[in-house]
């Protein structure tokens, strides 16, 4: 057993986010927690122009005074909704404007926040800070509503809505071959992380590419750290955006591999990194590029790895693991 940390093992503690499980076992962690309150102000603002969407979703990415959550959800390649969130004392929270947003009878939150888009005005609301974290759970994001099309409508939602979301894993249960190739061929599910400053470029290019919507933009901090992301040369740290793209693309060229070969190398591209749950398609070679494996390989040696574990490449590539 090995106790790593900032200042003990210091290399294997960077080492061992990404490595999905081919450095060792996690046996147990220590994490930093904070105060919680009961409710959140969300608040939104729908945004018009793609650029408008990106200006106004690092501005408020980088106020981390005033924003704690920060989310954005784009519906088409010039429309959006950002959404702002900090935590507030119950003596704070307007009882009118409560929103229980999981609530079986509620409509999905993607088609609540679209709705918002519609009228075009900024809101806001005290949404319950555990039903905040799982916004998205009870319409898998949006997936939902490609496998039950008529589940927002709301006759079905107050009878039935209790039933969801569809479990992943009975759907998985219950998939013959055919309907999983159906699936593999006409669906995409990625999150890719690039700098804010090429999240233009990179939903433009999506757009082209699946055209898939809503999008889901999620800010994320990446240090200048040891380990298998690295920020762009000379910079401290840098903000990316991590870019959800989940559905069945609309695309008339939409082509499983090829297409998300190109999604990979407009990443690549972009100074950016294929989150590894996903379909990769990836060479070896192509995959060490994204990903610093300095550190890594250094580790694999130095704890024996090699003979016990596969590297992590051979856990996430479709080619090799199929």
């Amino acid at each position: 057993v090995v106790k790593c940390s900032e200042n003990e093992n210091s290399d294997l503690f960077y080492a061992v986010p990404w490595s999905y499980g081919t450095l060792g076992l996690l046996t147990a962690v220590e994490i930093m927690i904070i105060p919680a309150t009961k409710y959140i102000r969300l608040h939104y603002e729908p945004v018009a122009g793609l650029q408008n969407v990106v200006d106004k979703f690092e501005s408020a990415c980088r106020d981390t005074k005033k924003n704690k959550y920060v989310e954005g959800l784009l519906y088409t390649l010039d429309e959006a909704v950002i959404m702002t969130g900090e935590m507030v004392e119950d003596s704070e929270v307007e009882p009118d404007k409560v929103n229980d947003i999981s609530k079986w009878y509620k409509p999905w939150f993607f088609v609540h926040v679209r709705d918002i888009l519609k009228k075009r005005e900024k809101t806001y609301e005290y949404v319950p800070l555990r039903e905040y974290y799982h916004r998205h759970s009870r319409a898998l994001f949006w997936e939902i509503q490609d496998i039950v099309p008529f589940g927002n409508n709301i006759i079905f939602r107050y009878l039935f809505g209790w039933l969801l979301p569809v479990k992943v894993s009975l759907l998985k249960l219950t998939q013959t071959e055919t309907v999983k190739k159906l699936y593999e061929n006409n669906h995409i599910i990625q999150d890719l992380l690039v700098p804010t400053s090429t999240m233009k470029k990179c939903c433009e290019e999506f757009d082209r590419l699946v055209n898939v919507y809503p999008v889901w933009l999620c800010p994320f901090l990446l240090p200048n750290n040891p380990g298998m992301l690295q920020p762009a040369k000379g910079m401290t740290s840098d903000l990316y955006v991590d870019i959800g793209v989940y559905g069945v693309p609309k695309g008339r060229r939409f082509q499983p591999v090829e297409t998300t070969r190109a999604v990979e190398d407009l990443v690549e591209q972009s100074k950016g990194f294929q989150m590894l749950y996903a379909d990769t398609y990836r060479t070896r070679e192509e995959f060490r590029r994204m990903f610093d494996h300095g550190l890594y390989d250094k580790m694999r040696k130095k704890y024996n790895c090699e003979g016990a574990f596969p590297e992590v490449y051979d856990k996430v590539n479709k080619n090799v693991r199929d």
